[in-house]
């Protein structure tokens, strides 16, 4: 084994168990299978006071072979409506792209980076979207974007179906 390869494993090691000693509020990160750190399953609440604040979202991490000297690959596995998530689960993120034209650092970890992403959720950036309609929702009909946004939670993200109106 490699010393990158070793370096990685301690370091997901680490981070891993963090998460289950004391794990930021609404986040939950385990691997996928027991001691294998190649891909993680997560499990997220949406933040307090946004459309999203009902919900349990689902989301897959694929950990490169150079992490921490590469971000990981985070798809939404939950459907979610938001500027900056497509139909993919696909996230727009600087701090998930490499340099120039992303803000990936080997110093952000997992909690970092999950904390970061629930923090997106409530505050969507309409100015660097992948969803282009639902950017413009956002900014030019706010009620509107929560409304759908709640809506879209409460079918995919809780279990609860939403009362036809």
């Amino acid at each position: 084994m490699s010393s990158l390869s070793s370096a990685r494993n301690v370091r997901l090691t680490r981070e891993i168990k963090n998460f289950e000693t004391k794990s930021p509020w609404g986040i939950t990160c385990i691997p996928q299978k027991e001691d294998v750190y190649d891909v993680l399953l997560v499990n997220m609440l949406g933040p307090k006071g946004s459309p999203y604040e009902k919900g349990s979202f689902e989301l897959l991490i694929n950990i490169p072979k150079r992490y921490p000297f590469e971000p990981p690959l985070v798809k939404f596995v939950t459907p979610v409506y938001h500027p900056n998530i497509d139909k993919e689960g696909r996230i727009c993120m600087d701090m998930l792209k490499m340099p120039p034209k992303g803000a990936w650092l080997p110093t952000i970890t997992l909690e970092t980076l999950l904390v970061s992403l629930q923090t997106l959720l409530a505050n969507p950036n309409p100015d660097d979207p992948l969803m282009m309609d639902v950017a413009s929702e956002y900014k030019f009909d706010i009620e509107k974007f929560h409304e759908n946004a709640r809506r879209f939670t409460e079918k995919y993200a809780t279990g609860i179906q939403p009362k036809k109106s």
